[in-house]
């Protein structure tokens, strides 16, 4: 078995002596693994970091295994983004949430959103966006199109945490301390304050610990709450 793709590196692992597992997402195929003999040289030090785009090829004898993969780099982004601590901690947020998704599943959408995010300056709208459609592609997209108890798809400005619906602001009124506010940027309705890109973030994280970190007992990436912190100043 024999593929050639191209690549983003969203982790890597020590195996053995000399050896490394790396783990990637590939345009058409989705999240792949393979092992990469001679890794930990200096040769491929710099190409094996996360956020790089590579070329790869993967070998395998049979379909299901582990195989290899042969690596060459088509654009280095670690050393940009360790000089730069905001865009780091959102680099390491964007590979932890694609480390979510299933092995070998395409999830195109994900991988291109993932390397615009990686050569633009941090963006806490767009991060939290890109959370949104995490879960969209994760099977767990919110239906933000109209309000859950009106059918109106005007002032929408709350989501119900039970359905993952939105409320409009009248029919959210009552309610208000049991909803989870939905900022104006999650419809596309202009730019956001420090404080709307937090309530994104609290919207998206809460369905994501419901959906993903609690259910498969995991804990949430840990320099999550620290780029919000930064995000949000």
């Amino acid at each position: 078995m024999e593929w050639t793709g191209e690549g983003l590196l969203i982790g890597v692992r020590r195996h053995g002596e000399t050896s490394v597992i790396a783990e990637a997402m590939v345009l058409g195929k989705g999240r792949y693994l393979g092992l990469v003999r001679g890794g930990r040289s200096r040769k491929q030090a710099a190409t094996l970091q996360p956020g790089n785009s590579v070329q790869l090829v993967w070998r395998a004898r049979i379909e299901d295994h582990l195989g290899t993969f042969a690596v060459e780099l088509l654009q280095a982004r670690a050393a940009g983004l360790i000089v730069d601590r905001t865009r780091l901690y959102a680099s390491q947020l964007l590979t932890e949430h694609l480390r979510l998704l299933p092995e070998r599943d395409p999830h195109d959408r994900l991988l291109m959103e993932t390397v615009r995010l990686l050569d633009s300056p941090a963006d806490g709208m767009a991060l939290a966006r890109f959370e949104l459609l995490l879960l969209e592609e994760l099977g767990f997209g919110l239906d933000l199109s109209s309000c859950a108890v009106t059918g109106s798809s005007e002032d929408l400005t709350h989501v119900s945490p039970r359905s993952g619906r939105a409320v409009s602001r009248e029919a959210a009124e009552p309610y208000k301390d049991r909803l989870l506010r939905l900022p104006a940027f999650l419809l596309g309705q202009g730019p956001a304050t420090p404080q709307e890109v937090a309530d994104a973030f609290a919207l998206t994280g809460y369905f994501l610990d419901m959906h993903v970190w609690h259910a498969r007992q995991i804990d949430p990436p840990p320099m999550r709450e620290t780029l919000i912190e930064i995000l949000t100043r």
